[in-house]
Formats: C-alpha cells, sequence, structure tokens
C-alpha cells in the first residue's frame, strides 16, 4: 500500500454511507530507536467530514498561530475524527475505505 492512496479516499461507514474523507494518518513507533529510525506502524487514519483538504499540522493543540489561519482550519474540519486502524473493515480495490460497523472514533488533536 502507498500513503498517496490513502490521502483523500472516501470513507464509508458499514453501512456504504459517506462519513468523510481521509485527510491524515498516524504512526507510532514501536521497540527502541534503531541507530537510524524506530519501527513505524500505521496506527490510524484522521477523517474529515467536510473536506479532503489536510490540517496543515494545526490539529496540534499548541498550534495556534497565525490565529486566523488555526482558528479557519479548526473550524473547517470541524466534526473531523482519529480512527483505528483496527476499525477498518477494508480498502476497495477504488481506494474507497470501509470503516467496521463497530468503529472507533477519537479526537484528531495530538
Amino acid at each position: 500500500m502507498i500513503l498517496g492512496d490513502l490521502l483523500q479516499a472516501k470513507v464509508l461507514d458499514a453501512s456504504a454511507e459517506r462519513v468523510g474523507w481521509v485527510i491524515d494518518v498516524r504512526f507510532v513507533l514501536d521497540g527502541t530507536v534503531h541507530e537510524t529510525l524506530a519501527d513505524a506502524r500505521l496506527s490510524g487514519l484522521i477523517v474529515s467530514p467536510r473536506t479532503k483538504s489536510s490540517y496543515w499540522g494545526f490539529e496540534r493543540h499548541s498550534q495556534d498561530s497565525p490565529a486566523l489561519i488555526a482558528r479557519y482550519l479548526r473550524w473547517r474540519h470541524r466534526g473531523s475524527f482519529l480512527v483505528p486502524w483496527s476499525s477498518v473493515a477494508m480498502l476497495r480495490s477504488d481506494g474507497t475505505v470501509v470503516l467496521r460497523a463497530d468503529h472507533d472514533a477519537y479526537d484528531p488533536a495530538l
């Protein structure tokens, strides 16, 4: 899988209703840091119900300037949520992400 194939992918719930688009992904570092990098594992997808555009890093609680841009992007991405990778039921051949019926949704803020 190529990360670029996930970004801006349509996201459907188990009943095939659109819940949004993938606007970002989250990784976790497993194990200890080796000489160069730790092993990265995809842990979840950030889904926005309103737009395909990125947060540009403004989902971080500490990122609040320039204030006008931060306020606009938080408003534009209201309702966005983080879905754990374990809540993804399938990736369709057309690039659509389908969530499990009992998928979890978390706050996307860092």
